[in-house]
């Protein structure tokens, strides 16, 4: 049991948690909680740590079974490696996976991507990759200068999607816009200057939305390289919509679509 928190091992979490710098160095993420570590793919654990008082209380036999391996710690020194105000008593040390943009595109079906660039809200990050899993999106596009999607609170606000969902960042997302549309893409810009009414567009095929930071939106260069620019129409005195909302209305609409077969 790790009775210390002067521990290599609690120092090597802590700084996981901490700095973004020292996930991408090490290649590994945090995630805590009993929910995401039970539907932690295997292969990708490389350490797992419960408190000393998850470990004795009999409720959590089975779920401690369930484990491939485990280390305990003091009910101190878990509270020291945790990043919540109230730790469930697991955390687990993952590798961060690694995917392709051909990862991104065939998954048995039209793509289905969201592009997001310089999205700066941990929430909002996690909430579009937890929304477009349910949607059914085959990945996730950010630019470089993007939230970390490793950030904890990310992590916990995916609630596991981050397992399942295929994602990568990229140096420049006007390349990459280009390219898809190469590949026969259709991408549509989420903008308040829109012309068509986001609903009465065909996302049938393969497409893509495209989502611009949440103060500032998309930048001309990106919005310029889109195939349509597409708004949601607002009731009352709204502007726009939150940068997760509005591309929870967009993923959900080619849902929708595709389920039915057209638009209408």
């Amino acid at each position: 049991m790790i009775s210390s928190t002067r521990s290599a091992r609690v120092k090597r979490v802590a700084g996981l948690l901490r700095s973004a710098k020292a996930r991408r160095e090490q290649g590994c993420f945090i995630v805590e909680g009993v929910r995401i570590v039970s539907e932690l793919p295997g292969d990708m654990a490389e350490e797992i740590y419960v408190s000393e008082s998850f470990l004795t209380s009999p409720e959590n036999e089975s779920f401690l079974r369930a484990l491939p391996f485990y280390e305990p710690a003091a009910d101190f020194v878990f509270a020291a490696m945790s990043d919540t105000k109230s730790p469930q008593g697991v955390l687990a040390v993952v590798r961060q996976p690694s995917y392709r943009l051909e990862d991104l595109l065939k998954a048995g079906g039209p793509a289905h991507l969201m592009l997001l660039e310089h999205l700066q809200d941990p929430g909002n990050l996690g909430t579009i990759l937890r929304a477009g899993e349910g949607a059914g999106i085959t990945g996730l596009i950010m630019s470089r200068d993007t939230v970390d999607i490793y950030n904890p609170k990310v992590i916990r606000s995916t609630m596991g999607s981050v397992f399942r969902v295929p994602f990568l960042y990229v140096e420049s997302l006007a390349d990459t816009v280009s390219e898809l549309k190469r590949r026969g893409v259709c991408l549509y810009a989420a903008h308040l200057l829109g012309v068509q009414e986001y609903e009465k567009e065909d996302y049938t095929a393969d497409c893509g939305f495209l989502i611009g930071n949440e103060a500032g939106g998309l930048s001309e260069e990106l919005s310029a390289l889109a195939d349509r620019r597409i708004r949601i129409p607002m009731a009352g005195n709204v502007e726009s919509l939150n940068a997760a909302v509005a591309a929870s209305v967009l993923m959900f609409e080619a849902a929708r679509q595709r389920r039915c077969g057209s638009r209408k």
